[in-house]
């Protein structure tokens, strides 16, 4: 099990559930727009959230941006320590830093001090395009090996001023790449893992690369919280990532949707019927397996495992529950009859 670090209210590792992120697109100094998009990013499901710090004006509107949000923020900074610093004057709930980018050590050690006194935990983020020469030489390029290694490093100039509330990524634009450097650091330390392919791109690529990459990470136990990253508006990342972790079963919360993919079976219009029940779905809480099979003949055996669920026929479908059929419903009853079962489940 990874150690457990504390962002703001949220822990993260050590058991706690994986915990969803994303990053504001918006200039942080613009204040009232970046809390306007933590808001919409906090609506969808997302848990914590970073901004960009690229200068001065940036890390003082920290203050101001904390006291209009609910959820932990976190300070993305490279190159300047200075900005982590103020940051953390300004109450910020996490550093994202490299510590190899912020100048000497006694730079590093001032911002872990300054951590350390206020209890601000701090993420090594390590990328695939922005490693050490000397790590690419050694290993041939952007290898997970260098990856894992480039992170170690960095954790241990922290360790070396006392500081060990760190969480650490290892993000690639590669998914086999991150895949492997992230399996290496769940062997090699117990430090908590922020999941994540960089530069996935837009969402029907990018949603791909992520499920492969964060999604057979989690499957294999490794990864304590996550942000999916897409070209797009960050709320997108939230769906994403509910979707992964549902998938992966890591998450409980909200219905899982089931439908087969047709065939020559199907009498009929399943796909546009698939397509509307996740739409009424989109506000459902309950923990709960909802199937839409296209099939009559079997598809109640099919999804028996399913809490409630239609499968069609000719001119009439059959509405059941965990494989026990309910009644007869003409077709086009049939995603009504399904909602107002889905109603009465606990």
């Amino acid at each position: 099990m990874t150690k457990r670090i504390q962002v703001g209210a949220v822990p993260v590792g050590g058991g706690a559930r994986v915990s969803i992120q994303s990053m504001c697109s918006t200039k942080t100094d613009d204040v009232s727009a970046t809390v306007d998009q933590i808001h919409a990013l906090e609506a969808a499901g997302c848990e914590i959230v970073r901004v960009a710090v690229p200068d001065m004006a940036a890390a003082r509107a920290i203050g101001q941006i904390k006291s209009r949000i609910q959820i932990p923020l976190v300070a993305d900074i490279h190159f300047d320590y200075q900005l982590a610093l103020e940051c953390v004057g300004q109450g910020i709930d996490k550093i994202r830093i490299n510590p190899g980018n912020i100048g000497g050590e006694d730079r590093v050690k001032a911002v872990a001090d300054a951590c350390r006194t206020n209890g601000i935990p701090i993420r090594i983020g390590v990328n695939g395009g922005s490693l050490e020469k000397e790590l690419l030489k050694k290993h041939g390029g952007a290898t997970a090996e260098a990856l894992a290694e480039s992170a170690l490093g960095h954790a241990a100039l922290l360790e070396k001023f006392d500081f060990t509330d760190i969480c650490i990524s290892v993000k690639c634009s590669s998914v086999p790449v991150t895949i492997g450097a992230y399996r290496l650091l769940s062997e090699k330390c117990a430090y908590p893992l922020h999941l994540g392919v960089t530069e996935a791109g837009t969402p029907d690529m990018g949603m791909v690369k992520s499920a492969m990459g964060i999604g057979g990470l989690l499957c294999l136990g490794i990864g304590d919280t996550l942000r999916v990253t897409l070209t797009a508006d960050p709320v997108e990342e939230i769906y994403a990532a509910k979707k992964i972790l549902l998938a992966a079963g890591r998450r409980q919360e909200g219905p899982n949707l089931i439908a087969c993919p047709t065939c020559g079976r199907t009498n009929i219009d399943l796909i546009p019927i698939a397509r509307e029940v996740e739409r009424r779905l989109a506000g459902c809480t309950k923990p709960i397996t909802v199937a839409v099979m296209g099939c009559a003949v079997n598809g109640p055996g099919e999804a028996a495992a399913a809490d409630v669920g239609i499968a069609g026929g000719k001119e009439e479908g059959l509405l059941f529950r965990r494989g026990e059929i309910l009644r007869k419903v003409p077709q086009e009853k049939l995603v009504d009859a399904l909602m107002e079962e889905i109603a009465k489940l606990p």
